[in-house]
């Protein structure tokens, strides 16, 4: 049974800086926390007794409930799942001379979660197991973020830097590195040369991708509207244009 401290508790994990200082995160839902139990370590599972046993899954804390009513108390959902979990995060050091021989995302301010959670599960889709954020890009832990990644979150790091010091030091250490970038006034995608390595760079929902940023990208994309001459929409939304673009990218590797 879930104790009022338990759920005050599990209510402060909503908060990104509650998260940060302690270290945690919920995810609700069999498949996303199933998928996570490989890579997270788990401190509370909450789920029916009969869920448990039969998964034989493993926690500091297990909390048996008997009603949706008591997951709806913690629930961030309108639908309660039938599984919620608290995961302990992981360290995860990024290493730039591990990254040169991959294709990797870098994510500049996407302040959406939904978005970046998207994002995190399309990365996952096409073996992209690295995305470098900006310290301002939502929180990959975010209830809804989490949600979106379907479980992906599992398999996909996500990093959280300064991104003009990390291209400097790519460019430190690497100067012929690839970086693409995604804008209006670049080179058809479909009619440019592409590798199999390199760091695509993603803009904000809104602004794109900032000229601190943009001084680094060395080959600029665009996803061609159709039939091109014709109006249309303005622009796409970032989690379908990075499926679009890394959908290319391996495509010509098949």
């Amino acid at each position: 049974m879930l104790s009022k401290n338990k759920i005050k508790f599990i209510h402060s994990l909503g908060i990104k800086k509650n998260r940060d200082s302690l270290g945690l995160f919920c995810a609700e839902g069999e498949k996303c926390v199933e998928d996570l139990f490989s890579y997270f370590q788990c401190q509370t599972l909450i789920a029916q007794k009969e869920w448990i046993d039969k998964k034989q899954f493993t926690a500091k804390e297990i909390i048996y409930i008997n009603s949706a009513e008591e997951l709806k108390s913690i629930s961030s959902h309108k639908t309660p799942q039938p599984v919620f979990a608290v995961f302990e995060k992981r360290e995860k050091k990024l290493i730039i001379s591990e990254l040169l021989s991959k294709l990797s995302l870098i994510l500049d301010e996407v302040q959406d979660p939904g978005n970046l959670g998207t994002i995190v599960r399309i990365a996952d889709w096409f073996g992209i197991r690295n995305i470098i954020c900006s310290k301002n890009t939502a929180d990959v832990f975010n209830p809804k973020a989490l949600q979106a990644t379907m479980g992906a979150a599992a398999r996909v790091d996500v990093h959280y830097v300064d991104l003009v010091d990390f291209l400097k030091n790519i460019q430190k250490e690497a100067p012929d590195f690839p970086i693409y970038g995604t804008f209006l006034s670049g080179k058809n995608i479909y009619e440019t040369s592409l590798k199999k390595n390199g760091l695509i760079v993603m803009g904000n929902e809104g602004n794109g991708i900032c000229k601190d940023v943009e001084r680094f990208v060395s080959e600029q994309l665009l996803i061609p509207n159709f039939p091109q001459g014709e109006k249309t929409s303005e622009s796409l939304n970032v989690s379908v244009a990075t499926a679009i673009i890394c959908a290319e990218f391996r495509r010509r590797i098949l």
